[in-house]
């Protein structure tokens, strides 16, 4: 019997032992607590705020693609404004080097008729005031001559030569080698460069004659034989001796408004 009481009791010992460990277990560890309000709404607010960041993110999109659009669009109008201008200011200038010379062409035809006329003037009235050279000066094409009767020395007619802003003669075409025979012309000091001695020639051969004169004549020294003219030779003597001179210089061009100064009043209507 006492067995028994001492089995039951270490039953009812062995189980409440077992209420105290589930109860201790119970006491001892908590369970997770329940999940609060306010994280709710922190995670609904930064959905809430990833929602706007993405549309915000879209507008900006939408934004600076329609503005790059426009930018685009302007920036090819204003390429073809560009363009356009380019164009107009090429076929400008075009129409502008087209009329200067077509100025070129009516003011060279103009020069050409003036200086015709004038040479036709000038032989009927050789000091026409439309003449290109100075008084007492021969037109002849684009040249005025002058013959200078005075005997000098080869250097000293050079030198009087100078002095009108004119050379002696150098004859270097047909044309000037026809006038100047036409005049035959005798003891007269050419521009020909003076030679230590040289034999007469023909004054035909003189066109192609590399002897015209280029050098100063200052450096003239000892005996130096120079060129004159005897028609229809070239002879060479001392350069000291004395001739006569024939000077050359460019002719100015015709002015125009000089062929009528000559004419009375009533002519010109």
């Amino acid at each position: 019997m006492s067995e028994e009481v001492t089995y039951a009791d270490l039953k009812f010992q062995d189980s409440s032992e077992m209420e105290n460990i589930q109860e201790f277990d119970q006491v001892g560890v908590k369970a997770p607590p329940a999940p609060s309000h306010v994280w709710r709404r922190i995670a609904l607010a930064l959905i809430l705020l990833c929602l706007l960041l993405l549309i915000g993110l879209g507008v900006l999109g939408s934004i600076f693609y329609l503005t790059s659009k426009i930018e685009m669009e302007k920036l090819e109008k204003l390429q073809n404004f560009k363009d356009k201008l380019q164009n107009n200011v090429s076929l400008q200038l075009i129409y502008n080097m087209d009329s200067l010379e077509k100025i070129r062409n009516l003011s060279s035809t103009l020069q050409e008729m003036a200086t015709k006329l004038c040479y036709e003037l000038c032989r009927k009235e050789p000091e026409h005031k439309c003449k290109p050279c100075p008084e007492k000066w021969e037109w002849y094409e684009d040249s005025c001559y002058r013959e200078f009767k005075e005997y000098e020395t080869w250097q000293k007619s050079d030198s009087t030569c100078s002095a009108h802003n004119a050379s002696l003669v150098k004859i270097k075409n047909k044309s000037v080698l026809e006038f100047i025979k036409s005049k035959k012309l005798k003891y007269y000091w050419l521009g020909l460069s003076p030679k230590d001695y040289k034999p007469e020639i023909d004054l035909d051969e003189t066109i192609i004659s590399s002897d015209w004169f280029t050098r100063n004549t200052s450096d003239l020294h000892g005996v130096m034989y120079c060129g004159y003219i005897h028609n229809p030779y070239v002879y060479y003597d001392l350069c000291s001796r004395k001739n006569y001179a024939i000077c050359e210089k460019l002719a100015n061009p015709v002015k125009i408004e000089s062929i009528l100064m000559n004419e009375e009043p009533g002519e010109r209507m």
